[in-house]
């Protein structure tokens, strides 16, 4: 569904519950979509930090980059 900007101010509390029922509300601003209206769901999971602990791996490297790169992005 898409309704104009307009139209979204006076029948917010409508345009909620249809989007929590699951339908796609498009706000729209000169007839061009502008904005889409979701429902706010809390994650069901927590995140958990390291949970890739041992399965990441950097290059002994990473921190060093070569000159040449270096002088291609300053221009020189």
């Amino acid at each position: 569904m898409q309704v104009n900007m307009h139209q979204a101010k006076s029948q917010l509390s409508k345009l909620g519950r249809l989007a929590w029922a699951g339908e796609e509300v498009v706000i729209a601003r000169a007839g061009t979509p502008y904005l889409r209206l979701t429902p706010y769901r809390t994650p069901t999971e927590p995140r958990m930090p390291g949970d890739l602990k041992g399965q990441i791996r950097l290059a002994p490297d990473f921190d060093q980059t070569p000159e040449d790169l270096i002088e291609a992005f300053e221009g020189g």
